[in-house]
Order: structure tokens, then sequence, then C-alpha cells
């Protein structure tokens, strides 16, 4: 079965029932002993949502100590340099909304 049609499926009333009163629960009342922990691949190969959202090309000039410490991080600068600057943005609307 395709993922796509897993989420594409609607809710019936016993699960958006069991699901509402699942969010009304703290957090250390739910039970996930059940739930088996995330692999290094599967936590390597996961992606922020904020990251797979519409991407612009742009062209943009970055100092070259500030490039050869990206790119000393592995593989990835670019998506590195985007996803600090969503950070950035994220604490910023985090800070305006206090």
């Amino acid at each position: 079965m395709k993922a796509e049609r897993i989420f594409s499926k609607p809710l019936t009333k016993q699960q958006s029932t069991r699901l509402g009163l699942l969010a009304k629960k703290p957090d250390a009342e739910i039970d996930v002993s059940d739930i088996p922990p995330l692999t290094d691949e599967q936590l390597a190969a996961m992606v922020p949502a904020r990251m797979r959202s519409k991407t612009t090309l742009i062209s943009l000039r970055v100092q070259n100590d500030v490039l050869a410490w990206l790119k000393s991080k592995g593989p990835g600068h670019l998506s590195r340099i985007n996803a600090i600057l969503a950070n950035v943005m994220d604490a910023e609307h985090r800070l305006r909304n206090q």
C-alpha cells in the first residue's frame, strides 16, 4: 500500500474521536513503549517539514571562510545555508510572538 493512499483516506468517526481524546492527554500519560526507536539511518534521512516546501533558485555571495566552514561540515552545504537561515527566521518569529 502506498503512503498517498493511507494519508488521503478520510478518518472514521471512531478514529477522529480517539485522536481528539489523545490530543487532550498530557504527553507524559501517552504510552509509547511499543514504538521502536528510530535507527541511525532513519534519523539521517529525516528532513524538517519546512525543507520540503518550494524553493527559489537565487545567486548568493558568501565570504570564503564562511563557505569553507559550511563545506567542512560535509555534503549539503547549500541545504545547510537554507537551514541556518530558516532557524534564524523561526527564532525571530518566536521572539515577536512572545
